[in-house]
């Protein structure tokens, strides 16, 4: 039987307009972390950076930084059963933000879900198929 959570797919960061380009040169260039998927706008586009596992750092620019979650805009879980799982975060009280769905990510399919966990994070369980 396998883990229903087989690790971090991505730490989503969500820096302002005004961070944006500082935050890419920080992990792409000084880090020398490599961009895997690129989408959204040309100019300040959303970004996958490899962390050289199989765990990325998503790069999801923001007109103006929110109170709520600081850098973190989202931690995303590993997991090819994304219904079997959020089945278990609603069984345990948990607030789910968007049930179950398939979507296409820079011309791959995805299968996603995302709930609030108890120090009010935002948690995704995706699965790229």
């Amino acid at each position: 039987m396998s883990k229903l959570i087989q690790g971090v797919h991505h730490i989503a960061l969500k820096p302002t307009a005004e961070q944006y380009s500082s935050v890419v040169e920080l992990y792409t260039k000084v880090l020398g972390m490599e961009v895997t998927k690129s989408w959204g706008d040309p100019n300040m586009p959303c970004l996958m950076v490899s962390c050289g596992d199989n765990s990325c750092l998503e790069i999801i620019p923001e007109k103006e930084m929110s109170q709520k979650g600081g850098a973190l805009n989202h931690l995303a879980l590993a997991t090819d059963k994304v219904d079997e799982a959020i089945a278990r975060v609603r069984e345990a009280g948990y607030e789910i933000a968007i049930e179950p769905n398939d979507m296409e990510l820079a011309g791959s399919p995805i299968r996603i879900a995302f709930f609030w966990g108890p120090m009010n994070e935002y948690i995704e369980l995706f699965w790229e198929k």
